[in-house]
């Protein structure tokens, strides 16, 4: 009887081994046969090609970015892929490219996929248009609906189109931040902060329940700056009356009453759309624009990125490169990406990794590095500064060149930099140290939990969220942040060729936009990527050169599935409210993943774009 229950027992595990391995010998298959369609896929495909006296038609998807995720390997898999994210230097140098094309003839400017991108961004997007325009060749450009970061880059166009049905919302700019405060003290659960500069008001949500006089002081003074750059490039480029503008902005809704509430001939009405366009309409006007045969149906025209790509492939790759290292969202410590979804996190291992292979590579003879980050971990940041100061050393010129936002922890790498170049709008500075550390005794003791035990020394269990926090090493945590506040104002103040005294006035935990970084010595220049990558090569004397993106990246057996696993969710585009809430609520919660600090000490600012 036992030896039959065995046998039973011995039949039953050699068929679930069977049902294993047949499982794993076709998920090997399926992973093999998706290679090979990629492959094959790749060199079927014919590629794009540029037709002449065609359109170029710029249409931004999502979030403009520094640097995506890898390509997709399983995007043919897919019956439709939507990017949530567009990234800016492709557009960038399709537009410079197209500008001295003879190829193409016009320039087409599509906004109603684009979710949000960056003042400074949008900027930089403006001035490559203006330069094709500078180049006398069209720009035209529609929305359905216009948000304010899509009308600020439609603007700049020679037509401004709206559907009849359509709007275009100014409202300004605004920072609103949620206070945890009420509901901690609610929970029983202490903070405790630990900072130093008044204006450093990125823990602040935790620890009161309204904007504090600094940060409020600070706040109104950057988003009125960043207003009012705003506000002169519209009312330039649109050659408006400047109070028809305030008017527009600041009574809206008395224009929606004299309107009986048609806000698009409000929009016409305030100077800011030049026609109206139904979607026929406006393929019939690009094609008359483009004359010859064209019609509505069938004219020239071919997508940025497509463009890009064939460009790319009809340039002569020159022996010497410059690198732009992309070090974009929140710096953490270790390695990133961590998966193959959007780079939010900058790992301070990996890219530190970056900048060793960039200099010990003899055909890169300087490097850019695109910040736009508002920083994080201070070992993180530190570890990547050591990193472009022996870049320095090694003799070759490291360039900084600011995003939306490089401030704090962002800021600390600049530092390294031989210049640094930022945009107007650019948002850096926050030059200021904090740490938190969370109590959870109360909450322990309303739910009957208690904790004893013994220890060796007064900091042995200091640091248990259980207990309460020591003076001891209350004082430790305090003496460490003002320590790292005193590196950084030392840091900067070498880098800058200022006191002490100097930065510690322009620090305090203040950000500044780039014009008054510039004004106080924290950058060296006002201008894009282009520029940067100009300086660069004026310092490294190449007059021909490459650029090359160096980024981490995941085996490619590891990107397919968690490519797979991700086209399982889904990943289609919206601008509903509720989705965008909902997506904002996620990213704050994924963020705390990349609060790893060793020392719990944290260079970041709460500065979010406009």
């Amino acid at each position: 009887m036992i030896r039959r229950l065995f046998q039973l027992i011995a039949s039953l595990f050699r068929l679930l081994w069977r049902i294993i391995d047949s499982i794993r010998r076709t998920a090997v298959n399926v992973v093999l046969l998706v290679l090979l369609l990629a492959l094959l896929s790749t060199i079927l495909s014919p590629g794009p090609h540029i037709p002449d006296g065609a359109a170029l038609i710029v249409r931004p998807s999502g979030t403009l970015v520094e640097q995506t995720s890898a390509p997709s390997r399983i995007a043919f898999l897919t019956e439709q892929e939507r990017d949530e994210e567009t990234t800016l230097h492709v557009l960038l140098d399709a537009i410079r490219a197209a500008s001295t094309d003879p190829r193409i003839a016009l320039l087409v400017i599509e906004t109603d996929d684009l979710d949000s991108g960056g003042l400074s961004k949008l900027g930089e997007l403006r001035a490559a248009i203006a330069e094709f325009k500078a180049a006398g060749k069209p720009v035209l450009a529609r929305g359905e609906r216009y948000s304010q970061s899509q009308y600020y880059l439609a603007s700049i166009a020679d037509e401004v189109h709206l559907a009849p049905d359509g709007y275009a919302v100014l409202p300004g700019f605004a920072r609103y931040a949620t206070y945890f405060a009420g509901a901690l003290e609610a929970l029983g659960i202490k903070i405790h902060l630990f900072r130093v500069g008044e204006y450093k008001s990125f823990a602040e949500p935790f620890t009161r329940t309204n904007m504090s006089d600094e940060d409020r002081e600070a706040t109104t003074s950057l988003l009125g700056g960043l207003w009012q750059h705003f506000r002169a490039d519209l009312i330039a480029v649109r050659k408006l009356d400047p109070t028809q503008f305030d008017n527009y902005v600041n009574h809206y809704p008395d224009a929606l009453e004299a309107h009986q509430g048609d806000t698009a001939k409000v929009a016409q009405n305030g100077g800011l759309i030049d026609r109206f366009s139904t979607r026929a309409e406006w393929q019939a006007r690009i094609a008359e624009r483009l004359g010859g045969t064209a019609t509505a149906r069938h004219y020239p025209k071919i997508t940025a990125k497509d463009y890009f790509t064939t460009i790319k492939g009809e340039r002569t790759t020159a022996p010497d490169h410059i690198a732009v290292l992309v070090a974009q969202g929140t710096i953490s410590e270790g390695t990133q990406p961590r998966d193959a979804q959007p780079r939010n996190a900058t790992g301070g291992d990996s890219f530190s990794r970056l900048i060793r292979e960039a200099r010990e590579n003899k055909a890169v003879k300087a490097i850019v590095v695109r910040i736009d980050s508002p920083g994080g971990s201070a070992w993180a940041s530190e570890l990547i500064r050591r990193e472009l100061e022996l870049t320095r050393s090694a003799g070759k010129p490291v360039i900084v060149s600011m995003s939306s936002v490089a401030a704090s922890g962002g800021y600390w790498i600049a530092t390294a930099a031989d210049e640094i170049w930022a945009e107007p709008t650019t948002i850096t500075g926050s030059i200021g140290v904090f740490g938190l550390y969370p109590e959870v005794v109360e909450p322990m003791k309303r739910l009957g939990l208690s904790v004893d035990g013994v220890s060796t020394g007064p900091l042995a269990s200091a640091f248990d969220p259980r207990l309460p926090l020591s003076d001891a090493a209350r004082a430790s945590v305090q003496r460490s942040v003002e320590h790292t506040y005193r590196n950084f104002l030392n840091i900067v103040a070498a880098a800058r060729k200022l006191s002490v005294e100097e930065v510690d006035r322009i620090a305090r935990g203040r950000v500044w936009t780039g014009v008054e970084a510039k004004e106080t010595g924290l950058v060296d220049q006002l201008g894009g990527l282009h520029q940067a990558i100009a300086a660069a090569a004026t310092r490294a004397r190449l007059t021909d050169y490459t650029i090359t993106w160096p980024t981490p990246s995941l085996p490619l057996l590891q990107q397919i599935l968690q490519e797979l696993a991700a086209n399982a969710r889904g990943s289609a585009v919206t601008n509903a409210p509720a989705q965008r809430l909902v997506k904002r609520l996620s990213a704050e919660l994924d963020a705390l993943a990349y609060w790893n600090d060793r020392g719990n000490l944290y260079l970041h600012c709460l500065c979010e774009t406009p």
